[in-house]
């Protein structure tokens, strides 16, 4: 038994170094192993950060790209607008020329206008003579105001002839002072239209008419007393209107 037991040592002592050299190869082997994975995960690490940011910048580009297409859209809406606006400006500019132009031609007719109206009541019957002449006046005051636009002093002309019209379609009486040969007396006046401008005393004992043609007052028959009473009741409507009869002077020509 002491032969068998004696190789034994032997063997072991061979054996040893090759277990011990392959222990420290696989040692090293698991520590590089193990370098690697850790180099792995880093490297996965910056990859998938890399990719983060790809991703990041991708998003960033696209959005990028979606908003220079909204300028991109906005500027040609801009560009339309301001074309637009141009053309607005040129239209406004010619209208602006227009309107001076048209206040350069209205201004003397508008004077003109307002000559020929005074004319026309200076011509016309005298009746509510200080009140249209105050109305003219007042139309003369307000062509040198530079705070009343051109619009409105066209408009109070314009209405001046409106009323000179209106008193040619209506009937009515005024209590008024003349002169008649000399002498001044109250009396009611009938106005017909423009056809005829009648007055009567106060009472009731003598009637006349004006002359358009000597531009007097003239006396006329008794006949008309009762008829021209009547007139003058109906324009102060204290009578139903009704038919009366007056005197119409005829023009030269036409006699």
């Amino acid at each position: 038994m002491n032969r068998l037991l004696k190789p034994v040592p032997l063997l072991l002592i061979f054996i040893m170094p090759v277990v011990l050299a392959a222990t420290d190869n696989l040692d090293s082997a698991i520590k590089e192993a193990v370098e690697t994975n850790r180099d792995s995960r880093k490297s996965q690490q910056k990859i998938d950060k890399l990719s983060e940011e790809t991703r990041n910048m991708l998003e960033s580009y696209q959005d990028t790209l979606q908003q220079i297409d909204s300028l991109k859209t906005y500027n040609e809406q801009l560009e339309k607008l301001i074309n637009n606006q141009k053309g607005t400006k040129l239209s406004i500019l010619k209208q602006l020329n227009s309107i001076e132009e048209t206040q350069r031609n209205i201004v003397p007719l508008m004077l003109r206008m307002i000559e020929v109206l005074e004319e026309f009541i200076r011509l016309d019957m005298p009746f509510l003579v200080e009140e249209r002449m105050t109305r003219l006046g007042v139309i003369k005051e307000m062509m040198d105001r530079p705070d009343i636009n051109l619009p409105d002093k066209y408009r109070r002309i314009m209405e001046a002839y409106q009323i000179e019209l209106e008193y040619g379609r209506t009937i009515a009486s005024e209590n008024r002072v003349i002169e008649q040969d000399g002498k001044s007396i109250t009396v009611d006046t009938l106005r017909i239209g423009r056809l005829a401008l009648l007055y009567q005393t106060l009472d009731g004992e003598e009637s006349g008419f004006w002359n358009k043609e000597t531009r007097q007052w003239q006396a006329l028959p008794d006949e008309y007393n009762q008829s021209i009473k009547e007139g003058i009741l109906i324009a102060n409507r204290q009578a139903p209107p009704a038919l009366f009869k007056i005197p119409v002077q005829v023009p030269e020509g036409d006699k």
